[in-house]
């Protein structure tokens, strides 16, 4: 799994601890107690005593056994290679959709929404064997001025909404209602190819 969330506060609590962490980084590939001991110079008690707290939250699995003279040694693997907390961990602290549309706030809370869903429904179609349905659209686009942004932003919006009421099927027999977002911050990295559309689903 590329990316797993998180969905309890224990989890998060294992995840951030800084030792524990640095085993998370090394486990990419699987290895035993005994190699991370090496790589890390720490006693072999120690980095058992983490490890097991990682597969108990889950963020290890059992990847296979190799045998070393007369003991067996379990060699573990991360069970995915990047993580996010889902930001309903934080209880009453979860973010909450304002009214201010332009606002940052409301973009990060949108997106904290949507993570929080994902790892619900993810959560959900793990447990039941079943792929979950997505699609995520990326690009980026430099305007020339706020006038052209503003304009892009009402001819985008328009498309939208003309498409969602194309598409929308409120009756439908065995549909299933998808909820789409769209937003928009400057690029703090260096900008890709104009216009390079990213396209991903599953």
């Amino acid at each position: 799994m590329p990316v797993a969330i998180l969905q309890t506060s224990e989890q998060a609590a294992v995840l951030l601890d800084p030792q524990r962490l640095r085993l998370l980084n090394m486990l990419h590939e699987p290895d035993s107690a005994a190699g991370l001991a090496r790589r890390l110079q720490l006693p072999r008690q120690q980095v058992n005593y983490h490890l097991r707290a990682l597969e108990a939250a889950h963020l290890v699995h059992l990847a296979g056994e190799t045998r070393k003279g007369n003991c067996v040694e379990r060699l573990l693997q991360a069970t995915a290679t990047s993580y996010l907390i889902n930001p309903e961990v934080l209880g009453d602290l979860t973010p909450t959709v304002d009214q201010d549309k332009f606002s940052a706030g409301y973009l990060a809370a949108t997106a904290a929404r949507a993570i929080a869903d994902l790892g619900n429904l993810q959560a959900a179609a793990t447990k039941s064997g079943k792929k979950l349905a997505t699609l995520t659209i990326s690009t980026e686009v430099r305007f020339a001025s706020p006038q052209m942004r503003a304009e892009f932003a009402a001819e985008i919006s328009a498309a939208l909404a003309a498409a969602a009421a194309r598409y929308h099927a409120p009756n439908a027999p065995g549909g299933r209602t998808f909820r789409i977002m769209l937003g928009a911050y400057p690029a703090s990295t260096a900008p890709k190819k104009e216009h390079q559309i990213e396209h991903t689903h599953a």
